[in-house]
């Protein structure tokens, strides 16, 4: 076993001197720094050396930074990563591959309603390989990709530019053969079906599921400004977690409960500061009978 140990480490320290050196970053630093910058914490706590050597060894492979968010990672339930690859990324992986000829779409003239929206009902990315007499092309369905979800994500806002991304990526994961990483919204979904249905529990007197805090914090950084702006209601994002067959943490309640201000109560008896034509009519008429 000791062997193993010894014989693994020249290999780690070769993969972090690697990145220290190609971003110019103290060698020995480099595994903190990006634990704290590219891993998304679960439970507050920081990824295992072996999590951030499995991010490392993916950004090295697809020549991505790290550092700028090119890629980046969330933790799964069994203690693995989930690489996480933004817009960005994906779209310098197909410009730097050798064989890249051009990218190019198309859309239906078909659309569809989402959220208020026009939307295409299908968009194709057909991506030109310099090796390949045909282009690659993919078709997406809009009804297949868009996400419905009961807090507010990026389909709401831009569900078009989201369509055109899941096209854009899905065809070049069949044009170059990109495994093993996700977009962002892609990771998202992945870390929802983390939390298990109580109803899927093997044991139906076994503890209640408790909503992981990286999933609150995840979900509940966009809820909150639906909330905010009376798009959705605290009970829509309770009802969103109890239907997943969780339970929130009472630190978590509290957070959401924390999101709408709460108006002072008022005491019977007790002086307010509204004042209405009938109240104003009232005092004026006690004041003449004195």
């Amino acid at each position: 076993m000791a062997q193993n140990n010894v014989a693994l480490m020249p290999n780690k320290n070769k993969l972090a001197g690697k990145f220290a050196t190609k971003f110019n970053v103290d060698e020995q630093e480099v595994m903190n720094i990006l634990k704290s910058t590219a891993f998304k914490q679960r439970d507050g706590q920081p990824p295992s050396d072996n999590q951030m050597m499995a991010l490392m060894i993916v950004a090295d492979q697809y020549g991505l930074n790290p550092f700028v968010k090119e890629i980046y990672a969330y933790p799964d339930k069994s203690n693995g990563i989930v690489p996480v690859v933004g817009v960005d990324g994906w779209n310098r992986i197909m410009n730097d591959h050798p064989q890249m000829d051009g990218i190019e779409f198309k859309y239906s003239e078909e659309t569809v309603q989402h959220k208020s929206k026009n939307c295409h009902v299908w968009i194709e990315a057909i991506i030109t390989r310099k090796d390949r007499s045909k282009p690659i092309v993919v078709r997406e369905y809009f009804d297949e990709v868009v996400r419905n979800a009961n807090f507010a994500t990026p389909w709401d806002t831009h569900p078009k530019r989201m369509h055109r991304h899941k096209a854009e990526i899905q065809c070049a994961r069949i044009a170059f053969g990109f495994a093993g990483i996700y977009d962002e919204d892609e990771a998202e979904r992945i870390i929802e079906k983390d939390i298990t249905p109580a109803s899927e529990a093997a044991n139906a007197n076994a503890d209640p599921v408790m909503l992981d805090d990286a999933i609150f914090k995840t979900i509940a950084d966009k809820y909150r400004e639906s909330v905010a702006s009376g798009k959705k209601s605290i009970q829509d994002f309770v009802a969103w977690v109890e239907n997943k067959g969780a339970s929130m943490t009472d630190a978590q309640k509290a957070e959401v409960n924390s999101w709408i201000v709460k108006q002072p109560a008022v005491v019977e008896g007790e002086a307010t500061t509204v004042t209405d034509d009938f109240t104003a009519a009232y005092e004026k008429t006690e004041s003449e009978n004195k």
